[in-house]
């Protein structure tokens, strides 16, 4: 398996599984964070949680509605905000490294998208 970068307006997701120690990137348009592949599993796992919840609550709210929803494991807490349809995600991670990103709502559906090609571990 070889190196792979994944790219947009907005955002940027790596994966290298020859790396040493962080075999992954997540970027923004000015952030940039390396991770493990055990938080890059985890993320790939909160974030779609977290797009069928925010699928699913659709039918329960009114159009016009937005809401908050978060979701958190040992190593990420995600945090999906706006429509049900339509929202932007963000993070932060836990443990001994600290860092935090996020994604606007034009973004988020590529970006999901992305991720689903990278869940190969």
């Amino acid at each position: 398996m070889s190196r792979q970068v994944k790219q947009g307006d907005g955002w940027r997701v790596g994966w290298d599984p020859e790396a040493p120690v962080f075999q992954a990137l997540l970027a923004g348009d000015c952030w940039s964070i390396e991770l493990t592949a055990a938080e890059l599993n985890q993320f790939c796992r909160l974030a779609k949680q977290l797009a069928e919840t925010m699928a699913q609550m659709s039918n329960q709210l009114m159009e016009s509605e937005k809401i908050a929803c978060e979701v958190e494991g040992d190593l990420i807490w995600l945090e999906a905000e706006g429509y049900a349809d339509a929202f932007a995600l963000r993070f932060i991670l836990l443990g001994r490294r600290r860092a935090e990103g996020g994604w606007p709502v034009e973004v988020v559906p590529q970006l999901l998208q992305a991720l689903t090609g990278l869940e190969v571990f």
